[in-house]
């Protein structure tokens, strides 16, 4: 059973994303039930959706779409992960307003196509800070040359909790391995951080990687924080850019053989549901 900690919904009816002009094949709605129909038959019993970058003004109107799906009778999203922009001033009464959606388990500021100094700015650090205590996590979606980064920031607030997103964003289409691992290996030590197993097929070539081509970055995110330390996601619909929902969760478990079944469990699920409380929306 999968628990997916990162699914995306794109409906440009109803929001803005100024990226997707540039995104090639993705820029297309990507809806719910096309996801859904497909995941059911996979097993997945919950997702969670991540913010997709859109238009600043439609933050927090993304937050209630997302909300509004959630409370289908029967759908599976039991939780989100919003955007923010802890770079502005109004972050703390934004923070304040999320704090009473339920449906809200998180946030991330994408950090990854933004300029490295962002995540260095004072106020940046001085809102993100605001997280502690209130049980909300923080994705993280960095480059490897963000890495330094990223951990100055977890340095900084070891009360709350860090979600490494698509192993480190690793460049494997370049095969840059060596230093991806020894900054994976660095991060991993610091025990208010989780790795997310996600989005890697996107960082291939697309059109001819194989399960040889992942499988260096997969173990050793693995390896480095452990399977008490790992949660999954489809990253969908940008895992089609390689394949399908179901090529990835396929990958996934072949990557898998020969872990015992306890330990797939809590990378599968398991983890998802203790660290952000998903059975209580179930």
């Amino acid at each position: 059973m999968i628990v997916d900690t990162h699914l995306h919904i794109v409906d440009q009816n109803a929001l803005s994303y100024p990226w997707l002009a540039g995104a090639g094949a993705l820029n297309r709605n990507s809806s719910y039930d096309e996801y859904a129909s497909e995941a059911k038959k996979l097993g997945f019993i919950a997702s969670m959706h991540m913010e997709v970058d859109v238009a600043e003004s439609d933050i927090e109107k993304e937050t209630a779409y997302v909300i509004g799906i959630a409370a289908r009778p029967g759908s599976m999203l039991v939780g989100a992960i919003a955007a923010c922009r802890p770079e502005n001033k109004d972050f703390p009464a934004y923070l304040e307003r999320t704090l009473d959606k339920k449906r809200v388990k998180g946030f991330r500021r994408i950090l990854h196509e933004m300029p490295d100094e962002l995540s260095t700015q004072p106020l940046f650090r001085e809102n993100l800070s605001r997280l502690a205590g209130t049980g909300l996590t923080f994705d993280l979606c960095v480059l490897p040359r963000q890495h330094e980064k990223a951990m100055a920031l977890i340095d900084l607030n070891p009360d709350i909790q860090f979600i490494l997103d698509h192993c480190g964003v690793p460049n494997i289409k370049s095969d840059e391995y060596a230093g991806w691992a020894k900054t994976m290996t660095e991060i991993a030590k610091r025990p208010n951080v989780v790795g997310k197993l996600s989005g890697i097929v996107a960082y291939t070539d697309t059109a001819n990687w194989t399960l040889d081509t992942i499988r260096p970055y997969a173990e050793h995110t693995i390896a480095s924080f452990g399977f008490d330390r790992m949660v999954w996601g489809s990253d969908w619909p940008v895992c089609t850019l390689a394949g399908t929902l179901s090529t990835w969760v396929g990958a996934t478990y072949a990557l898998l053989e020969g872990v015992s079944k306890d330990e797939k469990a809590k990378l599968l699920g398991g983890n998802a549901v203790r660290l952000w409380g998903l059975d209580q929306l179930r």
